[in-house]
């Protein structure tokens, strides 16, 4: 039987290991912004990709639910901002928390059958919504703008104190506070009870009910929150770029962060997050080197990654602390 000093002593080890690594992803956010100006838009972008990462991870990484549509709340948190700034309500707080609303309800709608379906049943049912969403994002050209998508609006400053300049310095800046803040919030959600009763859900469903655990209830909480925080991405890319197009919806992007979440760890929130940026660098690199052919590298890179790397990113971080943890 473990003491209790030494079960304290792990306790600590893994709360300052926990804090450290995420004080230390913070930290270099900002070093690439000492490190890298000329590359700020892309930094941003991947700052916005690892955002909707985490919203994922949250689905599938702690509350066990696949999703082959999650972009759809991506778009329409895109679609949300975009279409609030070109009516006239430019400022971007008010753009994010329309655009967690309106992901968080179509979540909501969606829940009945997500919480009560089998892995397979939520694929078909997630992609089902998703190509949905996007066929009438396509159609409603008067709001959407169709395939060309919607470049004609403007965001003002925020907080009426920081427009968003040319060099990216502003959007920047958006984006890492918005990642800081919804990396704090996941880690709080996942560690609280709420999330504990979420791990046990994704291990064991059927016997969670045997201990008093609102199975439904939680996973529909869980839904709801990860729509809104992929809203809240969504939502941000278009602030930044002042762009918002059906690439956002496409079942391309929900493949996408499904590939990251597996290649950084399910349920490792450090491990995504450092999965989602690589994964960002890689694609960009090996596309400016074969715009042709970067799909064959990358899914070369992806195949090694899963093969060679057991439980992604986030299981080498693990091992590395059990490696440096004192007996």
């Amino acid at each position: 039987m473990i003491p209790l000093s030494a079960r304290a002593g792990k306790r600590v080890w893994h709360f300052r290991f926990t804090h450290g690594v995420a004080a230390s992803l913070f930290a270099a956010a900002l070093g690439s912004y000492v490190l890298f100006p000329d590359y700020l838009a892309l930094i941003t972008q991947l700052l916005v990709l690892i955002v909707f990462a985490l919203s994922y991870d949250l689905l599938q990484g702690h509350a066990g639910i696949v999703s082959l549509g999650h972009a759809a709340f991506f778009g329409l948190g895109a679609y949300t901002a975009a279409i609030l700034a070109r009516a006239g309500i430019t400022d971007p707080l008010a753009g994010l928390g329309a655009a967690a609303a309106v992901s968080a309800a179509v979540a909501l709608v969606l829940t009945p059958i997500i919480v009560r379906g089998t892995d397979f049943t939520r694929l078909l049912v997630t992609l089902g919504v998703a190509s949905l969403i996007y066929e009438a994002a396509n159609r409603m050209r008067a709001f959407t703008g169709g395939a060309d998508g919607m470049p004609d609006f403007e965001v003002a400053p925020v907080f009426g104190l920081f427009p968003f300049d040319f060099n990216g310095k502003t959007a920047f800046f958006y984006a890492f506070t918005v990642f800081v803040l919804v990396y704090a919030f996941l880690w709080r959600v996942t560690t609280s009870p709420f999330g504990l009763a979420m791990r046990g859900i994704r291990e064991n469903v059927r016997r969670m009910p045997a201990i008093g655990a609102p199975v439904r209830r939680h996973l529909s909480v869980a839904y709801m929150l990860s729509g809104a925080i992929a809203g809240i991405a969504g939502a941000v890319l278009a602030q930044t770029s002042r762009f918002a197009s059906l690439d956002m919806l496409g079942f391309d992007r929900s493949a996408e962060i499904m590939m990251i979440a597996t290649f950084g760890g399910t349920g490792h929130m450090a491990g995504v997050t450092i999965g989602a940026a690589l994964f960002g660098l890689l694609k960009d690199t090996l596309s400016n080197v074969s715009p042709k052919y970067w799909q064959l590298g990358l899914g070369m890179v992806l195949m090694l990654a899963v093969f060679f790397g057991r439980d992604g990113i986030g299981g080498l971080i693990d091992r590395l602390q059990n490696l440096g943890r004192r007996p």
